[in-house]
């Protein structure tokens, strides 16, 4: 038999809030532009990613890794860190 490996989707996001207890929010923006009027629009959506040890703070920017679902809304996990936040 072969075995298919499944391509798991990641994204890269600014961390938001990490008050819940090995669960971060992460906040992800893409740009597009609109296909009528031409004009480039920012969404964002917001995903709750499991971490672990509670390592990532606010502002952080990480890559969050999809997973099978560790409860009704967390479906992804903290992968790395890819710059440390902002001082304010």
């Amino acid at each position: 038999m072969s075995e298919t490996k499944r391509i798991r989707k990641t994204l890269v996001g600014r961390i938001v809030t990490d008050t819940a207890d090995k669960t971060v929010s992460v906040q992800v923006k893409r740009s597009y532009r609109h296909r009528l009027y031409k004009k480039t629009i920012t969404a964002s959506k917001n995903y709750l990613a499991h971490d672990e040890k509670n390592e990532y703070k606010i502002g952080e920017v990480v890559k969050i890794e999809e997973c099978a679902p560790l409860s009704k809304r967390k479906t992804w996990f903290v992968k790395e860190r890819v710059a440390t936040g902002r001082k304010s």
